[in-house]
Formats: structure tokens, sequence, C-alpha cells
């Protein structure tokens, strides 16, 4: 482990660090927002872990949501991964979609994709660990995330029922098998058999029956890759269809940007607190 910045921010400690990654055979960075009571001697507090989308890193998420200042209020430890390796494959910067910064939170198969891209193993296992060791971390977790990241964040917690103990998505791509973006990046990583994509897809997941975990997402109505990529639609027809739990907030006027994260990522900070708030009782 090694820290590679760190500043005060409403109390607390926002920070980088680095460290080698088993799953993913690379170095891999997160930032981490360790709010003032991380201070207090023999502190356990829960972390929201933020997965970011289509081009990000771990920077964004911390520099951009405003998600600091309620975090301090509410004693919650916030990491952010980066969205993919930064190790050197061969094609993995010639598009935007794929690759680098577009890791997709799957476990690859695919030459060369599967020697580094295990970012769902990463996601779901070697990252909390990290986290609980290095800091004053307990074991309740929750878990978000944007576009890309809210895909990621709504399969991992589909998957592993109780292992989150609530998560949320800004925008999400909730039907990766039927959307341009996510086919492009199943295909890569997972090959031709769509029905190995099953496994990465929120939509598929709740027509599965494996979960009743409830869902929690917001979608701006003036998202340009509303129709193409994120068809918000289809989760609600599933869930509806499986009686699964799910509260879709339509907001006019909110585009795919951080100013419509920022605006709303309070009541997802609560939302998360309120449960894992429950899981402490």
């Amino acid at each position: 482990m090694e820290r590679k910045s760190q500043t005060s921010l409403f109390g607390g400690s926002q920070e980088t660090w680095a460290h080698a990654s088993k799953a993913c055979e690379a170095e891999m960075r997160f930032s981490v927002y360790l709010p003032p009571q991380a201070r207090a001697e023999g502190a356990e507090l829960s972390v929201l872990y933020w997965l970011s989308g289509l081009t990000c890193n771990e920077d964004n998420f911390m520099q951009k949501a405003g998600a600091q200042r309620v975090a301090a209020e509410l004693g919650l430890i916030l990491v952010a991964p980066d969205t993919s390796p930064r190790i050197d494959v061969a094609g993995d910067s010639e598009s935007y979609d794929f690759g680098k910064g577009a890791g997709f939170y799957v476990n690859a198969t695919q030459t060369p994709w599967a020697g580094h891209y295990q970012m769902y193993d990463y996601v779901l296992n070697e990252l909390p660990a990290v986290v609980e060791k290095q800091f004053p971390a307990n074991s309740r977790r929750s878990l978000s995330g944007h576009s890309m990241g809210g895909h990621g964040a709504l399969v991992l917690a589909l998957r592993n029922p109780g292992r989150f103990q609530s998560v949320s998505a800004f925008a999400p791509i909730v039907a990766p098998s039927q959307c341009p973006w996510g086919e492009k990046a199943l295909t890569g990583y997972l090959g031709s058999d769509r029905a190995t994509w099953k496994a990465y897809d929120a939509t598929e997941l709740v027509l599965s029956g494996i979960s009743k975990q409830e869902l929690f997402v917001d979608q701006g109505l003036d998202d340009k890759f509303l129709a193409a990529q994120l068809k918000p639609e289809l989760l609600e027809q599933a869930c509806s269809k499986m009686d699964h739990p799910l509260r879709l907030r339509r907001h006019s006027g909110y585009d795919h940007s951080y100013f419509f994260i920022s605006t709303f990522i309070e009541d997802h900070l609560r939302y998360h607190a309120q449960r894992l708030e429950k899981a402490e009782s």
C-alpha cells in the first residue's frame, strides 16, 4: 500500500492509494474519504463503495460529486476504485468504451483481457479486504455507481445477496445485453456466447429471481444516452414481473453528468446510511 495524496476536507481526510492487486495482476488505485469519526480510537465505520463510469478513474467521483460533506456528517467512509487496470494491453486505448477506463466490472475470460481485467473479483473481494485491513472500516458495506458503474453496482449486489446492505445507481446501464455499449464490452471480455452475458446483466438477474434486494435508481430524462444505452424501462418491467422492489426516480431536465449526480447524491448517502445503521442494530 502506498498513499499517493492526502488533503483535509470537512474535518476528514481525502486520500488516494495504490496497491498491488492479485485479482488484476497490476497496480490498482482507489480514492478514499475518511470522515472525522475515523480518527476516534477504536472506530469501525461502514463503507460506501462507488463505481464510476466509462472514461473515469478513481478521482472523478471524489472531485465532482460533492459527497464528502454529507459523509462527514454521517460518519461514512467513501471508497472509489479505478474503472480498469492501467497496465498496457494490446488494443486497450483504441476506443473510450472498451479497454482502459472501461473494465465494465466483469471477470474477463477472453485473451488478452483475462490476464488483468478481473474487476468483478477485485471490487467484490479484494478491495473490501484491503479497505477493512488498512482503515477503521467494519464489514458493513453499501454500493453505488454511475452509468457503467451503476451497472456494476446492480450486478454485484444482485449476484451476492447479503454482501451489501444496500445498492443504488445513477443512470445505470441496466441491460447491457441489449445496448451497444454492453454488447461491445461483453463480446470483447466474455466472448460471443450471449448466455454467459446474463451473469453481468441486471435485468436478466432480476428475471432469474436470484435476489430480492431493493434497488434505488435515479435517471435524468434529458440524458442523451437514455433511449439507446440505458433503457431503465427494461429493469422496471423485469422488477414488475418478478415483484422485485425497485425505487426508480425520473428527473426532468437532468442529463448524464456529475451535475446530475451532485444534485441527488445526498439522497443516496442518507438512503445507504439508514440501511447500514439497521444492519448494525
